[in-house]
């Protein structure tokens, strides 16, 4: 069993209501597009195109899906237009593939790997502390022992949330005075977690973009005094978005990835947008992974990400 469990019916289940705005509001609309046509044509296309892009799939992903269905047409010379729903899922899904972004439901901590040290990025307000909350109680329910680090310095709500998300989830949280180098707290972090024979390590980090030099220094910084505690960390760069943002959290991002690499995504706050859509997107542009998607306020709304699931709940 996966290390965040099967995903069973009540998972699947939080993954079909959490796409319903994006399902309803734009992927529905290609019922009224296929209308009384029997065949896929040019005009079906080019309508097919709008919507994947007002989905916040984007304009380079668009055009590459819209592409390998062309291709489809013109090697199978005929194409019905009871054939697209099948055809898009199945050129989303290797596009996914294609990407790295797989299923990721079965997924377990390295077993040679202690502790497992997670270093957080994104910018203020996309869910990021919320976002390593969730990962804490899944991680703690799956038997694992978990320390937090509170680097984010530059923000007294950002340490104060959470240590209230250490308290509810009943972890150790490791934090310095305010305005403090975030990279001291990231080792004491790391030190104490080995000291006490942790599973994993999370690092909260400051959210800010306005500095792109300063941010990409500070990362540098952090990773680099991690290593002299853990040598291969971190193992993991959660970049962390808000996917009701649309192409907003494109842009973030690029940015991000210009100046740390981004090892994986976590794309949040799901249920509440229409814009589902840039999960390929982003996968597709960043050529980086998707392995957590928000799906809603409860702790157990944060899932490991399964592709097939995904596409199976956008177009059902």
């Amino acid at each position: 069993m996966g290390l965040f469990g099967l995903f069973n019916k009540s998972k699947k289940d939080t993954l079909d209501k959490g796409l319903e705005k994006t399902k309803q509001n734009v992927f529905s609309k290609l019922t009224r597009v296929v209308a009384g046509k029997s065949r896929v044509d040019d005009e079906v296309l080019d309508e097919l195109e709008e919507i994947l892009v007002t989905s916040d799939v984007g304009v380079d992903t668009t055009i590459k899906i819209i592409r390998r269905i062309e291709d489809r047409v013109a090697r199978d010379k005929y194409v019905s237009t009871n054939e697209l729903n099948g055809i898009l899922k199945s050129e989303i899904t290797a596009l996914l593939t294609e990407n790295n972004t797989g299923d990721n439901s079965e997924w377990e901590l390295p077993q040679d790997v202690r502790p497992y040290v997670i270093l957080v990025v994104g910018v203020n307000g996309v869910g990021k502390t919320t976002t390593i909350g969730k990962l804490a109680y899944q991680f703690k329910q799956a038997g694992k022992k978990v320390y937090l680090g509170a680097a984010d310095t530059f923000r007294a709500a950002a340490v104060e949330q959470i240590q209230i998300w250490g308290e509810r989830v009943g972890v150790p949280v490791i934090k310095q005075q305010m305005g403090a180098d975030p990279a001291s707290v990231a080792f004491d972090t790391l030190q104490s977690a080995k000291a006490n024979g942790a599973d994993v390590v999370i690092i909260d980090t400051a959210g800010r973009l306005h500095n792109k030099v300063g941010l990409m220094n500070e990362l540098k910084k952090i990773k680099d005094v991690m290593k002299k505690v853990v040598p291969e960390a971190p193992h993991e760069v959660l970049l962390v978005l808000d996917g009701s943002t649309g192409q907003n959290a494109f842009e973030q991002a690029r940015q991000f990835a210009a100046v740390t690499h981004i090892t994986s995504l976590a794309i949040t706050k799901l249920d509440g947008t229409a814009k589902g859509g840039v999960v390929i997107g982003i996968s597709d542009q960043l050529k980086v992974p998707v392995k957590y998607i928000g799906l809603g306020e409860g702790m157990e709304d944060l899932q490991l990400f399964d592709k097939t699931q995904f596409v199976d709940s956008l177009f059902k």
